[in-house]
């Protein structure tokens, strides 16, 4: 489904991914971890359109995405949950869920669509004409996660989904990302909670330094010592 070949991105004259090559097969949840500062935001955002790859390949159902311009990326099946969840703190929150669902396909699938993102999380129902920004984070989280499926994507990229959140709000959101998996999407998972991504994903990739290190099922993984003491902080 997603095939990403020897990416190189910078900022400016800096090196920040160097040669990334990895695969998302169709329908899979994929985990990408690793320390602070190994360039996992960078991935992501460049998979989803808002950084440019230096060079190399992202190739999404065997098109060549790399060159295309940011919104196209979300027109071609692939929606962004972003670190720090970037939503409008001054909308509602059914404002900010329906800016998900402005391009034609999804704009026709709108009331379908808010009622399944309403029974994901049913926190939100009461909340609709609430401001965004008068909510918890958690709740906050639920509307940035809401807002991408307003676009009803292939594939799902969520960055650090838990940060800043509650041992009991992180486990209610996985909860919810692994039933929209269930249910047909891809989802790609870039996370510091690396425990919490190991226990949801089918497979996951080790960055460091701008490269991949390791890649496995999440159970190998954590068989490695050397992988688990460096990389995974367990």
């Amino acid at each position: 489904m997603l095939d990403v070949r020897d990416l190189q991105v910078a900022y400016g004259a800096a090196p920040a991914l160097w040669g990334v090559s990895f695969e998302l097969r169709e329908r899979e949840l994929l985990c990408i971890v690793g320390p602070n500062g190994a360039g996992k935001t960078t991935l992501i955002n460049t998979l989803a359109g808002v950084l440019r790859a230096k060079s190399g390949h992202i190739v999404f159902d065997g098109r060549d995405i790399s060159a295309l311009p940011p919104h196209r990326f979300c027109a071609a099946g692939i929606a962004l949950v972003p670190e720090g969840r970037r939503l409008f703190g001054g909308m509602t929150v059914v404002e900010n869920l329906e800016i998900g669902s402005i391009l034609p396909a999804a704009k026709a699938k709108r009331a379908e669509t808010l009622a399944m993102v309403l029974a994901l999380f049913p926190a939100l129902k009461e909340k609709l004409g609430q401001a965004a920004g008068e909510l918890s984070g958690g709740q906050q989280q639920m509307v940035a996660i809401g807002r991408a499926l307003m676009a009803r994507p292939r594939l799902l990229l969520l960055d650090e989904p838990s940060l800043g959140l509650s041992p009991l709000i992180v486990t209610e959101l996985f909860g919810a990302i692994r039933r929209v998996h269930r249910e047909g999407t891809a989802v790609l998972l870039v996370e510091q909670n690396v425990a919490t991504a190991l226990r949801v994903a089918d497979r996951a990739y080790v960055l460091e330094e701008g490269r991949m290190v390791a890649e496995g099922t999440p159970d190998a993984l954590m068989q490695r010592d050397e992988i688990r003491r460096a990389y995974l902080g367990v």
